[in-house]
């Protein structure tokens, strides 16, 4: 264990738990109601809300997963970093900005379920039940990839055991959203962008610098058949196309990632929006390229020292931390500051993990509040209730992802991340896509949409995943032609909720 690591981290804890507590008091002072928590009151700036859905996006994976990937198997892997690309440049230039006009003329809807629901004009409860029901079941496996990251940070900087490292984890997590809501969530998440950007963007280049000195010892290193093609097998056979669909494929999580889309609401105004939007693509391509660029160098930096050994690809981006501050410090004799400055930026995967985790447990919070409690259990429910009632479930899933990541049977960091993006991304992609640009699409095809494809998303995950297809590519498809077929045999909407179409497709401030 390095002390000034240590320290470096525990600072890191504090400013998050610090943003919580202000906004806490905040409320406190104010009338804060379920909008305001849930949604921060619609008044999220262009960078606060372009970081914060970024954060949120990138989950530890950006850091350990991906890098992990291009470390071991090469130029191969980048499909999944371009179909992101893809599919966050698309979310943000057309559906964010009809998403926040749409959920403003729906009754002002503050989750998705509200949104898919008022979109319609109905008080029909069915949309909002099963996709609460979603929400939390798919939100304890992504809750637990974040947890499961800070685990295997904390093993590997401190020697502390992962699940203890998790359970501090969690505590932090919940306390900093169970005070301050989104925007304390929002304000965490900027500064974590940030940091995780700085991070990725300063240590492969640390690195190349470092592997260009004369006292730099190159590491025995063997690089796989391939490792520099596109295509993974090096031919046009079905292991590369079935690659790179799966890669591309990731994008279509963002049209149906509730803690994302949930961003597009807060944003507050037009004049906002169009900045987010630049911040947002800008941001998501350095991001990437940078997680690229880890993987790349990495493999020449460490050589084949992590290759073989249990989830020892995921510990690219530490090491490489740990090694080029070691480095510096050994050359400027500040070893005590370069091992502080390692440590804040191994922070940056804390953040990653936790802008992932805060986002999910207030987006669960806010369906089982919003689309479950109030409506069915107690339709009198005061806004302090409802904070209550909204409170406690993130704490119960929080729970849950604590036991699911500490299971023995936990398949990893990058299998708990796909794992549950294909659920949200198979189950809501379709119905918002639908909901925002065809005028006939109809309320019991939203429902079916949602079921149809969290049902495929999940039976191909069981028992076709030897095909190496991502899930979310059969179960997009399943529910989006399962919408349109259930929309078309349905009565046509009503005027008023065509009415309500064509008046969202206008700008508002």
């Amino acid at each position: 264990m390095k002390i000034p690591e240590l320290a470096a981290l525990l600072c890191y804890f504090v400013l998050v738990l610090y943003i919580g507590v202000y906004f806490f008091w905040k409320g406190r002072k104010a009338t804060a109601g379920e909008k305001e928590y849930f949604l921060g009151g619609r008044e999220m700036n262009g960078w606060v809300s372009a970081l914060s859905a970024g954060a949120s996006d990138m989950s530890a994976w950006v850091l350990m997963g991906l890098p992990g990937s291009i470390y071991l198997a090469g130029v191969g892997q980048v499909w999944i970093a371009v179909g992101l690309l893809i599919g966050t440049v698309i979310a943000w230039l057309k559906v964010a900005p009809a998403l926040r006009r749409y959920s403003i003329c729906a009754d002002d809807a503050i989750t998705i379920p509200q949104f898919l629901t008022r979109r319609f004009r109905t008080e029909r409860k069915e949309i909002m039940v099963v996709s609460a029901v979603v929400f939390v079941i798919t939100y304890c496996i992504y809750t637990a990839a974040s947890l499961y990251a800070c685990g295997t940070l904390f093993n590997t900087v401190l020697g502390m055991n992962p699940n203890t490292a998790m359970l501090i984890a969690a505590i932090v997590i919940v306390v900093y959203t169970f005070l301050g809501g989104f925007n304390a969530v929002c304000w965490t998440d900027f500064f974590q962008g940030m940091l995780m950007l700085a991070a990725l963007m300063i240590i492969p280049i640390l690195a190349v610098v470092m592997m260009n000195m004369e006292a730099f010892v190159q590491p025995a290193v063997t690089y796989p058949a391939n490792y520099s093609n596109v295509l993974s097998s090096g031919k046009a056979d079905w292991q590369s196309f079935s690659d790179i669909l799966s890669g591309l494929g990731w994008g279509l999580g963002y049209f149906g990632m509730p803690h994302i889309l949930i961003r597009y609401f807060s944003v507050k105004s037009e004049k906002e929006m169009r900045k987010s939007q630049i911040i947002g693509c800008v941001w998501l391509t350095l991001i990437l390229i940078a997680s690229c660029a880890v993987g790349l160098v990495g493999r020449k930096f460490l050589g084949d020292t992590l290759v073989g050994s249990k989830d020892g690809n995921t510990l690219v981006f530490i090491n490489m931390v740990r090694s080029v501050f070691d480095w510096i410090g050994g050359g400027t004799g500040l070893v005590t500051a370069a091992v502080f400055c390692a440590g804040l930026l191994l922070a940056a995967i804390l953040a990653a993990a936790m802008s992932t985790a805060d986002s999910q447990l207030l987006a669960s919070a806010s369906a089982f509040a919003s689309d479950l409690y109030k409506p069915l259990l107690r339709k009198n429910a005061s806004d302090k209730e409802m904070l209550r009632a909204g409170r406690i479930i993130v704490i119960v899933i929080a729970i849950a992802a604590y036991i699911i990541a500490g299971s023995p049977k936990c398949a990893g960091l990058m299998a708990l991340v796909s794992c549950a993006w294909g659920a949200f991304g198979a189950a809501f992609g379709p119905a918002i896509l639908l909901a925002l640009f065809w005028k006939r699409f109809t309320y019991w095809g939203a429902f079916a949409g949602i079921i149809t494809g969290f049902a495929a998303d999940a039976l191909w995950y069981a028992f076709c995943s030897g095909t190496k297809i991502y899930e979310i590519i059969p179960g997009f498809a399943a529910g989006l032609i399962a919408a349109v077929i259930v929309s078309l045999l349905t009565p046509a909407p009503a005027k008023e909720v065509t009415d309500l179409f064509e008046e969202a497709r206008h700008p508002r401030n």
